[in-house]
């Protein structure tokens, strides 16, 4: 008989893109462990976190986070007025 998962150990296998019976899939335990590290690298310094204003954990643990969202204001306000300007144009 299969035993079954709790919910959370599904979850975390889920997010980790773990199969239930993946366990063949990594025939040494360095494997499975380069693949959370792989997760774990992707998580913290490539993937946005809505809940930390869309920048990584990394940034906000090395303080790039307040440099990085003036830049996206500047950049948000200079397109801004450049298509007020081609709209402008293009109504005259």
């Amino acid at each position: 008989m299969r035993q079954r998962l709790h919910p959370r150990r599904r979850e975390c296998r889920r997010r980790l893109g773990l199969r239930p019976h993946c366990h063949h899939l990594y025939r040494k335990p360095g494997d499975l462990e380069q693949q959370i590290g792989a997760f774990v690298d992707y998580y913290n310094n490539q993937r946005y976190h809505e809940s930390l204003n869309n920048v990584t954990p990394a940034d906000v643990y090395f303080v790039r986070d307040k440099a990085i969202l003036r830049e996206r204001e500047k950049i948000k306000k200079l397109t801004i007025r450049q298509r007020r300007l081609q709209h402008q144009k293009q109504a005259a």
